[in-house]
C-alpha cells in the first residue's frame, strides 16, 4: 500500500437507495459530486465497549454495538452547485430517508455509505474568509470499501 494525500478526494451524494449494500447496489447509482468541499473527516466503525467484573478474575470486555460514525465536512457555501442542494435538501427532509454516499480518494479507492443529514449550520465570519457550511452526516450503513489503483 503507498501513502497518499486528501488532495483530490471528493465527496458525492445520491438520492436513491442501493439495491443491495455491496459495491455492486452503490455502483449502479447516480452520484452528484459535493463541490468545494475542504475536508470530509472520519470514515469507520467503531464499538461500544461493553464490560464485566466479575468478583473472582479479570475484567471481561466485549464488543457492543457499531457505531459507523459521523462526518462533519467542511464546504465553502455555493448556491449553483447541484451537489450541495441535494445535500441541503438531505439536511431539510424531516422524514427518515437514507441517502446514499461516496467519497473517492486520490488515488481512485471509495468509501460507500448510506446517511442521514441532521443538519447544515452556515458560518459567515470576516472578510476575509469564505461563507461555510458543516453539514452533520450520520454514517447509518457499514461502509464499504473498494481498493484504488495499486
Amino acid at each position: 500500500m503507498t501513502s497518499q494525500t486528501a488532495a483530490g478526494s471528493t465527496l458525492a451524494i445520491s438520492v436513491a437507495a442501493p439495491a443491495t449494500n455491496d459495491v455492486a447496489g452503490f455502483t449502479a447509482l447516480t452520484f452528484t459530486d459535493i463541490g468545494n468541499v475542504e475536508k470530509i473527516g472520519t470514515i469507520g466503525t467503531t464499538f461500544a465497549k461493553v464490560e464485566f467484573q466479575p468478583l473472582k478474575g479479570g475484567k471481561q470486555k466485549y464488543k457492543g454495538s457499531p457505531d459507523y460514525g459521523a462526518l462533519q465536512p467542511s464546504v465553502a457555501l455555493d448556491s449553483a452547485d447541484a451537489g450541495q442542494n441535494i445535500l441541503q435538501t438531505s439536511a431539510d427532509d424531516e422524514s427518515q430517508k437514507l441517502y446514499s454516499f461516496r467519497a473517492t480518494l486520490q488515488d481512485g479507492a471509495k468509501r460507500f455509505f448510506q446517511g442521514r443529514t441532521f443538519g447544515m449550520p452556515e458560518t459567515i465570519d470576516g472578510a476575509d474568509s469564505m461563507v461555510m457550511a458543516a453539514p452533520t452526516l450520520e454514517i447509518c450503513t457499514k461502509p464499504v470499501k473498494v481498493a484504488g489503483a495499486a
